[in-house]
């Protein structure tokens, strides 16, 4: 038993999801993550880039229950029409929620895989910048289920979007975050 305000931290699990509680704080992930790991992540498995690199997401903010990414409305993301096309916004959305997803899991044990993701494109976006908030819904055994809302450069709501995430066990553990 930890005395009352002790530094150390707590962590009890509920399946294979651990929660730390450090204090009267509380945060959903396994354990400690930084925007430099997000960035390292980003350069792929073997150094040479991923998609998040080509559209220009990026992991900006990590809270205790939530995680926001951004990505450039640019031309090279349009649609024929000149608009942000609905499939941009759904990887940006699949993107931040496919990270908290794992961030969540016991990264050496598990991963994570979108297994459903929908949107509803509410208002059209054209130029800059795009933020995307991912939130849970569902944190369980076998997966887990996220809110994303975008919204545009004026802080309007232009997409809102749901993920699931399937919950994978390793074969074996190689990979630690």
């Amino acid at each position: 038993m930890l005395p009352y305000g002790s530094d150390l931290q707590q962590i009890f699990s509920y399946t294979s999801i651990t929660f730390n509680i450090q204090l009267n704080t509380m945060t959903i992930w396994y354990k400690p993550i930084t925007l430099e790991l997000c960035r390292k992540l980003d350069e792929g498995m073997y150094g040479k880039g991923s998609l998040m690199k080509t559209l220009g997401i990026e992991i900006t903010e990590i809270g205790d229950d939530y995680l926001v990414a951004t990505m450039p409305a640019m031309p090279s993301h349009h649609n024929p029409i000149g608009m942000v096309h609905g499939g941009a916004n759904v990887a940006l959305a699949e993107t931040v929620a496919s990270y908290a997803a794992n961030f969540v899991v016991d990264f050496e044990h598990f991963y994570c895989v979108g297994q459903e993701i929908n949107a509803n494109h509410l208002k059209a976006s054209r130029n800059g910048m795009l933020t995307a908030i991912a939130k849970p819904l569902h944190l369980g055994k076998r997966t887990s289920v996220w809110e994303v809302k975008i919204t545009n450069a004026k802080g309007e709501l232009c997409c809102v979007s749901r993920m699931t995430a399937a919950i994978v066990a390793r074969a074996s553990p190689n990979i630690a975050l």
